[in-house]
């Protein structure tokens, strides 16, 4: 019986148990980067529509979990589709997935390698969530994201790791994602927020992160799972894994000082935000090359990838998409690079350090020139196609009745945690809780009335009512409706023309037109929020 039993059990000795503990760890440190991705997104945006990007974010990993699941993981890796450009449904369900070696590594079985992987597909489509901010409605969002999944990302990881993907049969090099995972999620927020539109006019006067803690708090989780991206990426616990997490540590250190001083050098502070982008742009290029560059090179991709991050924030002003959260700067650009710098500096005795990819020749600098123009063709078929198949799904889902992904004009004013969630990252109990009556209020018959009775309990922290005392109750959105009187201010700025959108730095580059000067324009620094 005891005989019987063990022939029936999966063969797992040919796999080395600390290769398939390591990426084990690895997966729960990719996944500890969704929840990081939530608070610096929630930092960056308006209190008022901060947890619904903490929603989205999270929500979006359980759909891709069911995604990659159903279907996801045998489009991108399923070995018997041949076209190149994405997978079969061979696998359909996980089926036939278990103790077979995998299909990247013969270092780990195939239902560890799938588990691993759902979790880069699941940072993705987190990372692209970052297009919704502040006027997307998030239903229609998970809606996407599970078609997005379906359509772009799943063919994009197909080319560059699947043993018959074009881009793997050409001879690319994409350690842990620059093609699927950052131009995939930067190119495509980009597309996203094009579709979207950008927001109103008295959203972007002013605009700033409204809690820099949680971004400080975001870009650290980030940088801690993304060891176990980076390294985990070796597939086991080798020398490549080490250098991978040496490259990953250099070239955010590198990249975050100098977005930091870039930004001293206009406004003189030390931003705790530039910091924080530029670990961020670091992290990124690092993400397709710390497993193929020696230290050294890190180094200099740190620096230029902070360059040239920090002045990206730019190109959403000169194309007027409202990129709110620098998707395509942080992401899409730093990823560009990232591949870039393998055609010139990968190693081919780094590249071996994992045992497994010994006949992989290095970039340029090792006399494979060939490797530079591969490279650069990968980067422009991921950018067109990413994109235009972005874009599409956005414009048909906006012709769908119920799908439209753009919020009311109300809503934005509101805030999507108002109108989306019924909830708030951080509720204050206040006279007015709604954000279109902050000022001073008239004092109307309605409001008279509501104040008569002794006020009993304030709201429950669902958002529910607020009992007002003589059997009254007083909801969320009945409060809204007490009348305000515009300030002068906000009467001034509805007639100034906004010509292009703050950014998330807090540069001074929101340029007005000034009714008294139609012709000249000004720049207005940021204020406090």
């Amino acid at each position: 019986m005891a005989t019987t039993v063990l022939k029936r059990a999966a063969d797992q000795s040919a796999f080395d148990r600390g290769d398939v503990s390591f990426i084990l760890i690895c997966s729960a440190l990719v996944l500890f980067m969704v929840p990081g991705l939530g608070f610096l997104y929630s930092g960056l945006a308006r209190r008022k529509s901060a947890l619904s990007l903490l929603w989205v974010v999270v929500a979006s990993n359980a759909v891709v979990i069911f995604q990659w699941y159903f279907w996801g993981y045998s489009l991108t890796f399923s070995s018997t589709a041949t076209n190149g450009y994405i997978g079969n449904l061979k696998h359909f369900g996980l089926q036939n997935v278990l103790n077979a070696p995998s299909p990247g590594s013969p270092l780990i079985p195939e239902l560890l390698y799938s588990f691993y992987q759902l979790q880069f597909a699941a940072v993705t489509v987190a990372i692209l969530m970052g297009a919704v901010a502040e006027r997307g409605r998030v239903l229609p969002a998970m809606v996407f994201a599970f078609i997005w999944a379906t359509i772009v990302y799943a063919p994009v990881a197909c080319w560059a790791w699947n043993v018959n993907g074009w881009g793997f049969k050409w001879g690319v090099l994409d350690y842990a994602g620059g093609g699927p995972v950052e131009i995939g999620s930067g190119v495509g927020g980009l597309a996203y927020s094009w579709v979207l539109g950008r927001r109103s006019k008295r959203e972007l006067i002013n605009f700033r992160p409204h809690n820099v803690s949680l971004v400080v708090l975001g870009t650290f989780m980030l940088w801690f799972g993304w060891i176990g991206f980076n390294a985990g990426s070796a597939f086991g616990a080798n020398l490549r894994a080490a250098v991978a997490g040496w490259n990953t540590g250099i070239a955010a250190a590198f990249s975050g000082i100098v977005w930091c001083m870039l930004d001293f050098r206009h406004n003189r502070k030390y931003t705790m935000v530039g910091f924080c982008s530029g670990t961020i742009a670091g992290l990124v290029a690092a993400t397709p090359s710390s497993g193929m560059i020696p230290p050294w090179a890190s180094v200099v991709l740190g620096i230029v990838s902070g360059i040239c991050c920090n002045y990206a924030t730019k190109i959403k002003h000169w194309v007027r998409i409202d990129d709110a959260l620098d998707l395509f700067a942080e992401h899409g650009i730093a990823g560009i690079i990232g591949l870039l710098f393998n055609g010139i500096f990968a190693a081919d005795y780094i590249i071996s350090l994992d045992e497994v990819n010994t006949t992989i020749p290095g970039g340029f600098m090792q006399r494979n020139f060939k490797q530079l123009y591969i490279q650069f063709g990968y980067v422009v078929a991921c950018c067109a196609y990413v994109f235009v198949v972005t874009a599409v799904i956005c414009k048909v889902m906006d012709y769908i009745p119920g799908l439209s992904l753009r919020c009311t004009d109300e809503a934005e004013i509101i805030g999507m945690d108002e109108h989306d969630i019924g909830e708030f990252v951080q509720d204050f109990v206040e006279v007015r809780r709604a954000f279109d009556a902050w000022n001073p209020p008239t004092e109307s018959v309605e409001e008279k009335e509501a104040m008569k009775g002794d006020i009993v309990a304030a709201g429950d922290r669902h958002g529910g009512y607020t009992d007002i005392g003589d059997g009254q109750s007083l909801s969320r959105t009945h409060s809204r409706n007490i009348t305000a009187v515009p300030s002068d201010n906000e009467k001034d700025l509805a007639k100034i023309d906004v010509y292009a959108a703050g950014d998330r730095h807090g540069h001074n580059d929101l340029e007005l037109a000034v009714p008294a000067n139609p012709q000249g324009r000004r720049s207005l620094s940021r204020g406090r929020q």
